[in-house]
């Protein structure tokens, strides 16, 4: 009895470890697929969340792209602007730089009739002086300049020349009106000699003067008053230019100054 009681209990003993591990792989597979329910959730959850994201990156991405689009655009009429305005700007300067070179060429030959010994720089140090009186000064032209400086100065284009009774320098400058000029022009006054035989200053100081009378006189009033003084100026305008009130020398120069200006004006370029 014995025996198969034993047989009884150990097949009962291994029902009971059979069902013991199929509860036990029933649990442990029960447990996996509720983890994997719980998993599948959150794996779409994922998706979802890439997809949101991929989405507002390619948003960005557009836009960002047509705000520089539209920054370019809208930059492109001012890049324009500013590059035709340059080019104006060099279109100018190179005319004027050959206005320039024209005039102080045709300034250096002037010179070079009168006084043949000056040097090339001093020359053309003076025809670039004449030349940038005629821009400040609208009123004077280069002929009606230099045709000024040949009369008073004899006809030599000498720098220190000086007058009989004191006049000084390329346009015959008296002291006492070049140290009023000088104040005018900002100019230190040392004396006389330095500062009026100094052929850029002298012309300098005697184009403003110049410029002043031809402003309250015209031309041939400007003349009268550079020669005699304004008071005479005035005197002859108020009389119809009546000669018999200007002095000789005056009523020479005023004709002879304007000849010359007609001659280098017909002249032209040289």
């Amino acid at each position: 009895m014995k025996k198969p009681l034993a047989k009884i209990l150990d097949k009962q003993h291994l029902k009971g470890k059979v069902a013991n591990i199929n509860k036990s792989y029933l649990t442990s597979h029960n447990r996996q697929r509720l983890e994997e329910g719980a998993m599948q959730p959150r794996k779409s959850e994922i998706k979802k969340i890439m997809g949101v994201v991929f989405l507002l990156a390619f948003i960005i991405f557009q836009g960002s792209r047509f705000l520089s689009n539209d920054l370019l655009t809208s930059e492109q009429p001012d890049r324009s602007d500013r590059l035709s305005a340059l080019i104006q700007e060099h279109q100018m300067l190179t005319a004027i730089d050959a206005e320039r070179r024209v005039n102080v060429n045709k300034i250096s030959s002037i010179i070079s009739r009168y006084n043949k010994t000056m040097s090339e720089e001093d020359k053309d140090r003076i025809a670039n002086e004449v030349y940038l009186m005629t821009r400040k000064y609208p009123n004077l032209n280069a002929d009606f300049i230099c045709a000024t400086i040949t009369h008073e100065s004899a006809k030599t284009w000498n720098p220190t020349i000086t007058s009989p009774v004191g006049a000084m320098g390329l346009m015959q400058i008296m002291p006492a009106t070049g140290a009023f000029l000088a104040v005018q022009e900002g100019i230190e006054w040392t004396n006389a000699e330095k500062v009026l035989y100094d052929p850029i200053i002298n012309i300098r100081l005697g184009c403003r003067y110049m410029s002043e009378l031809v402003d309250m006189y015209q031309e041939d009033g400007g003349l009268a008053a550079y020669n005699a003084g304004p008071k005479r100026a005035e005197l002859w305008l108020a009389s119809n230019r009546n000669d018999s009130t200007l002095v000789a020398e005056t009523r020479d120069y005023i004709p002879a100054v304007r000849k010359l200006t007609d001659q280098f004006s017909r002249e032209g370029v040289m």
